[in-house]
């Protein structure tokens, strides 16, 4: 259950998050980009997890993206040129803060989960994806605590 809990309790967080509209887990390739995507989105992938003791330390990279849209009027504007990608990045940089901030001080804590050391946010470009999409992506290690027991019966529980 702590991997579903674990999944589950970040899904929570994104879906009260106003300026989030779809939450996605999986693999990336396995997510629709197209434009009747609602965006902003935030895609979920656990990449690893190791047991330590009492406690799993899952590997997350949590993205959070949105289309570029374009506009037709010229622009002599060299830093914001004739779109919306700062406003893009802004965004989407301004969700995954939130997220890390509640990671080291609100729900997660009381639930007795933890970051572990630092999180690290990159950006990618818009050429990683179709359709123009922008975004950062933050990769952190998070303890959760280790329920299983040796004596656990073979559903799992």
């Amino acid at each position: 259950m702590s991997y579903y809990n674990l999944v589950k309790k970040i899904e929570t967080y994104f879906d009260n998050d106003p300026m989030v509209n779809t939450i996605t887990e999986g693999n990336i390739f396995d997510v629709d980009l197209s434009k009747q995507t609602l965006f902003t989105l935030v895609h979920i992938i656990v990449n690893t997890c190791t047991p330590q003791n009492n406690v799993l330390n899952f590997n997350i990279t949590v993205s959070a993206m949105d289309i570029v849209d374009i506009s037709k009027t010229e622009t002599t504007d060299k830093i914001r040129r004739n779109d919306n990608q700062l406003d893009v990045l802004n965004t989407t940089l301004a969700v995954l803060l939130r997220f890390e901030a509640m990671l080291k001080r609100g729900e997660l804590l009381d639930d007795l989960y933890s970051i572990d050391g630092e999180a690290v946010i990159e950006r990618f470009p818009t050429e990683r994806f179709e359709n123009n999409i922008a975004g950062w992506e933050m990769t952190f290690n998070i303890l959760v605590p280790n329920y299983t027991s040796v004596c656990a019966n073979q559903n799992g529980d």
